[in-house]
């Protein structure tokens, strides 16, 4: 079933359209760029950590 959830498609725009408040826009437009922002993140840590390697002689 989770795995299921990771393949639905998500329209954020109509979620913003049927938004009840600002907030709920806010926390829609945070919540999609979490995942980029996440991986963004561990794409720096391996390129760091492969470049210290690369340093030291490993």
């Amino acid at each position: 079933m989770k795995l299921i959830s990771l393949f639905q498609k998500v329209d954020i725009a109509e979620k913003i359209k049927e938004a009840p408040d600002s907030g709920y826009q806010i926390g829609v437009v945070i919540g999609s760029f979490i995942p980029f922002l996440v991986l963004g993140g561990l794409a720096l840590w391996m390129y760091l950590r492969a470049k210290k390697r690369a340093k030291n002689g490993n």
